[in-house]
């Protein structure tokens, strides 16, 4: 596959709804209190790559006809991802989100965690409103997964001995959630039967699995661009490579590793001898076999759906996301 593409041609099936989305998002996010329509209006500005809209009409696309209900499951998802990202700006006391300033960072927490807490409402509201309740089980859902993986990380981190049942567990959780509600939401805005709706929904999960390891192994700088090197060991952070290396190393070796993650993880070099480590122990390439097994079933998956040029992008949109360099 070549990695030429870009976004825009993946994007092409689509191109018309994502623009469309985005007035209609505006709409949603409209506000009567000057502040909250400021924010809300800086936060529209900063959108990224809008991966999670495309996962939601590429889906709709692949099992039906795309329709107002489809621009309300890519509304919602918006809505209440964007209330735990600017909630977990707070909680972590980051200023920065994506190269930009973090809501928190501009405008204070008590206003950043109202500000969640309205995006919220939005979202919830928006499904109410027009009795999109299945799509509102499904969004919600994702968003009670999210939560709980964020407190099973923070509960065995202190621990810093995670199996890889555990990790998979917290990564399935706080990223996987999110990518399977995108494609459930988009089989089920378009009347998708429920078994259409489920298969979807384990395709994304398998694509979100993907996509949090290949996040896993920016960090051992196999390409230098993306977020900074070593930047999972310095938060301590369990990642998969690490995992597997710990699991294969001598005791001694073992205790040597945690005990640099545990209290010296703020020294460069020291980062750096662990980042050795890993790669000698073959971490990175069984990271990169896990990756690319989730990869092959998610695509075994999406190809029981009939061909056509929302399931191409699909398929690209997945390479896309594994092959990313940041």
């Amino acid at each position: 596959m070549n990695m030429t593409l870009s976004i825009k041609d993946i994007q092409a099936p689509i191109a018309d709804e994502m623009k469309a989305f985005e007035q209609k998002f505006r709409q949603f996010m409209k506000s009567e209190v000057m502040l909250l329509d400021q924010i809300m209006n800086y936060i529209v500005r900063r959108k990224g790559k809008q991966l999670r809209p495309m996962f939601v009409f590429l889906s709709a696309g692949v099992c039906g006809d795309i329709s107002e209900s489809t621009y309300r499951g890519g509304a919602m998802i918006e809505l209440l991802h964007t209330a735990t990202l600017v909630h977990d700006d707070v909680v972590d006391d980051s200023n920065y989100r994506r190269g930009f300033f973090s809501v928190n960072a501009l405008w204070k927490n008590k206003i950043a965690v109202l500000v969640g807490d309205y995006l919220l409402s939005r979202g919830l509201l928006l499904s109410v409103d027009h009795e999109e309740f299945k799509i509102l089980k499904i969004v919600s859902t994702a968003v009670r997964e999210l939560s709980e993986g964020e407190l099973l990380q923070i509960e065995k981190a202190r621990r810093l001995d995670i199996n890889e049942e555990v990790y998979y567990e917290i990564i399935r959780q706080k990223t996987a959630s999110l990518i399977a509600s995108c494609c459930a939401a988009g089989a089920s805005s378009v009347g998708a039967a429920k078994e259409v709706v489920d298969k979807m929904h384990a395709f994304g999960e398998k694509v979100g699995m993907a996509f949090q390891i290949k996040d896993d192994l920016f960090d051992y700088g196999e390409d230098e661009i993306g977020k900074p090197l070593g930047i999972d060991i310095k938060e301590k952070k369990m990642t998969l490579p690490l995992i597997y290396a710990l699991n294969h190393a001598p005791w001694l070796e073992k205790r040597r590793i945690i005990n640099i993650i545990r209290n010296e993880s703020h020294k460069p070099n020291k980062v750096s001898e662990v980042i050795a480590f890993v790669k000698e122990s073959g971490g990175l390439r069984y990271a990169q076999e896990v990756m690319e097994r989730y990869v092959k079933e998610a695509l075994a998956l999406l190809n029981e759906f009939a061909d056509s040029p929302h399931r191409r992008s699909l398929e690209q949109l997945v390479q896309y996301t594994i092959e990313r360099s940041k």
